[in-house]
């Protein structure tokens, strides 16, 4: 398990609404709400998302938008959206990547140590597209590959909660840009990844249970994270219930805070 997409985080405006609306739309429930996020002036929840996990963020209500960082963003970005994409890496990969970070010309943004965890957020103006994570977590001894990885972030009520119906992984993670392909490759730089390019001809980087790719930005709203692909048993379901909570769909996507969530 060198390598996996192991949280994705959303910033919204209305915190509750979002849970509503993921709840409403997707079937994901909540399995952690982390007061450590209070010293940025945020609150948030976290649901599962298989064994991975979906995590919204908002300003306090009692600050102003400009007050913190998530706020400033969601001002920039014209709205709800992508923030960051978290990475687990193992504990061999974790060390490499962090020593190389110097020579890269990448700034630590914020770093978190829990013992067994411990958080390393880069700074986006050094890497571009959103705060990219690289995490590592204590492993089950001897089973690096096991998928259900203890995850701090989460919580530790999660493995005992019945999943979602509808959504059970999530396989990728899409990054626009006007540069694209300039932006993969700094991704892939970062990450010491070898770029590739899936059947649109959008620059891709793989990892062990998702992709990371990369796209022209098209809906004004310049650079960031803009979209997931979320494994869906049932597409029609998600689609019906997206419609009746006044969400757009367009043929297998729906947005929703923010985001093209794309159902494979």
């Amino acid at each position: 398990m060198p390598l996996r997409m192991r949280q994705i985080c959303l910033v919204a405006h209305d915190l509750a609404a979002t849970e509503k609306a993921l709840a409403d739309v997707l079937d994901l429930a909540v399995c952690f709400r982390d007061p450590a996020v209070g010293r940025w002036g945020l609150e948030n929840f976290l649901s599962p998302v298989g064994f991975s996990f979906l995590e919204v963020v908002a300003p306090m209500a009692d600050r102003q938008p400009e007050e913190t960082a998530a706020g400033r963003y969601l001002e920039r970005r014209k709205g709800d959206g992508g923030y960051m994409v978290i990475l687990q890496a193992s504990d061999d990969l974790h060390p490499r990547l962090y020593e190389r970070l110097p020579e890269l010309g990448v700034r630590i943004a914020a770093e978190m140590d829990y013992g067994d965890f411990r958080g390393v957020q880069l700074h986006p103006r050094d890497v571009g597209g959103a705060i990219l994570s690289i995490d590592r977590n204590d492993l089950h001894e001897g089973e690096p590959d096991r998928p259900d990885q203890p995850w701090h972030p989460a919580g530790t009520e999660w493995p005992n909660m019945e999943p979602s119906n509808l959504i059970t992984a999530m396989r990728a993670a899409e990054l626009q840009s006007a540069d694209p392909e300039g932006l993969a490759r700094r991704w892939a730089e970062v990450l010491d990844r070898t770029l590739g390019v899936d059947a649109q001809a959008n620059p891709t980087l793989q990892l062990h249970d998702a992709v990371l790719r990369f796209v022209e930005a098209r809906d004004g709203r310049g650079e960031g994270l803009g979209g997931l692909d979320l494994a869906c048993t049932d597409p029609d379901e998600v689609k019906r219930r997206a419609q009746a909570g006044g969400f757009a769909v367009e043929d297998d996507t729906v947005m929703l805070c923010g985001m093209r969530l794309k159902l494979v």
